[in-house]
């Protein structure tokens, strides 16, 4: 399913990773499931996933309005209208509020409508929301001990084992990273606290996506150099409190900046635009790049960008190719077709000619693919475009949620695609016994060839297909 949903998948940089030994690959950007979903729960324990329970796969609407009445005199103070605190909060727990990825913890619950918070509101945002008449609504977040997680983890990497964690403990489709969570330091610390000896590697791991949503896209897997932990980083983590804190924070932004080296963040979707549109001025005339040289240059150009973003010089050329951008769309063109306008009039009747016979034979080639996948492809694209609106709706991080888009196109696709196989096959096992001029060994026969034959056929249609629609650009 990987390899007819990607059209490439490249990986970079895999030289890198020891061959042996206890490892943690951090990787980002992150696309997160629910285990509860009984479908990803399915294949998830089939690659021995562990199931990390999150705070917000359990929240709960709060009962009521909350307010802050006095933000100078009383920051702490939360009061409640129509609220149930005692019954939906307790120490620990936190607060969020509508559009607000900040989290407000309880330190203490006073009464029903009283509580106070463990720290002063900072986010602009949540203020507004708390200071307005008549309060807002919020959602309770319990608190979860993630011991258990921990424990399993360990014990997979004192025997040598593997563990992948997305360290940005969300989803998204933001062209920059989210702040990591700091369970990944806990992991390997805490791995290597309980077992004296055990060297725990990190090998940060950067999954840069080529229109990640559309069927037949790319992506660049890189792995960077391995993080070797430093043995006073144990020691400081074995002392607990405020030391154990300052130690996992350490790690927590070596992990940060090496997984910022194997991925391309920039501020915005704008910067990315100049920048592609940077690498590809500079990519030499007629010389085709594969796609992680594509990512490298995407990435170095990223560094230049952050050193030189305010030289006039480079502020103009950002204007310049915004404007370009914006005329290339008005005329529908791409910009590797921009050196190819300019050419004989009787060249390009023959050319257009040539061409509309080409996608015409790749046409034909697709048709019988297409129309036995039609079904599948607009029931994909429907589910995954009302999950993409619900993602949207529930989060504070996502964009354009076009990060759930694939997920669900992958899903459903793995549902769908051999049960309706299974029924085109018993479609022509139901003809073949309705007829009656065709033997036995036959009827039996006929239905075997066409399940087996359905893969193939989809896989030389879609390859039919990917040509024609080069064509037609």
């Amino acid at each position: 399913m990987l390899d007819v949903f990607f059209r490439e998948i490249r990986p970079r940089g895999s030289h890198k990773i020891p061959k042996e030994g206890p490892l943690i690959f951090v990787a980002a950007p992150h696309a997160n499931q629910s285990m509860r979903q009984k479908a990803i729960r399915f294949f998830a324990n089939m690659v021995h996933a562990i199931p990390v329970e999150r705070p917000q796969d359990l929240a709960e609407a709060g009962k009521g309005r909350i307010q802050l009445l006095n933000s100078k005199t009383d920051p702490l103070r939360i009061t409640g209208i129509d609220t149930k605190f005692t019954q939906q909060l307790r120490p620990t727990d936190s607060i969020v509020l509508p559009r607000s990825s900040g989290k407000l913890q309880v330190a203490k619950v006073i009464s029903d409508t009283e509580l106070l918070i463990s720290e002063q509101i900072k986010d602009r945002r949540a203020l507004e929301f708390l200071v307005k008449e008549g309060g807002t609504a919020y959602k309770c977040l319990p608190h979860i001990d993630q011991e258990t997680v921990y424990e399993r983890v360990y014990s997979e990497l004192n025997n040598g084992r593997c563990i992948t964690i997305f360290p940005e403990g969300g989803s998204h489709d933001r062209v920059e990273m989210l702040p990591l969570k700091a369970g990944v330091t806990i992991m390997a610390l805490g791995a290597m606290a309980k077992y004296p000896g055990l060297d725990v590697k990190i090998v940060p791991c950067g999954l840069n996506y080529f229109h990640a949503h559309k069927f037949r896209s790319r992506a660049v897997i890189e792995f960077g150099k391995p993080i070797t932990i430093s043995p006073d980083l144990v020691e400081q983590f074995k002392k607990g409190g405020q030391a154990k804190r300052e130690a996992c924070s350490s790690l927590l932004d070596t992990i940060f900046y090496a997984l910022k080296s194997v991925t391309v963040n920039t501020p915005n979707e704008q910067t990315l635009m100049v920048i592609q549109a940077a690498r590809r001025l500079y990519k030499p005339a007629h010389r085709r790049l594969h796609i992680a040289q594509v990512v490298d240059l995407n990435r170095r150009f990223v560094i230049g960008y952050n050193l030189y973003k305010d030289d006039p010089r480079v502020i103009d050329l950002q204007q310049k190719v915004l404007a370009y951008n914006q005329l290339l769309k008005y005329n529908g063109l791409k910009d590797h077709q921009v050196p190819e306008i300019i050419i004989r009039r009787w060249r390009t009747f023959f050319l257009l000619c040539y061409r509309i016979m080409i996608l015409t034979v790749w046409g034909l080639l697709s048709f019988p693919g297409s129309i036995l996948n039609l079904p599948i492809v607009t029931t994909a694209k429907l589910i995954s475009m009302k999950k993409a609106k619900e993602a949207l709706a529930s989060s504070s991080v996502k964009v354009r949620a076009r990060d759930v888009l694939a997920t669900w196109k992958l899903l459903v696709g793995l549902v769908m695609i051999p049960s309706f196989y299974g029924l085109y096959t018993l479609i022509i096992f139901w003809l073949c016994l309705k007829a009656d001029y065709i033997s036995w060994p036959q009827k039996i026969l006929f239905p075997a060839i066409t399940w087996t034959l359905l893969p193939f056929v989809s896989y030389a249609s879609m390859r039919f297909a990917e040509n024609g629609i080069e064509v037609f650009k």
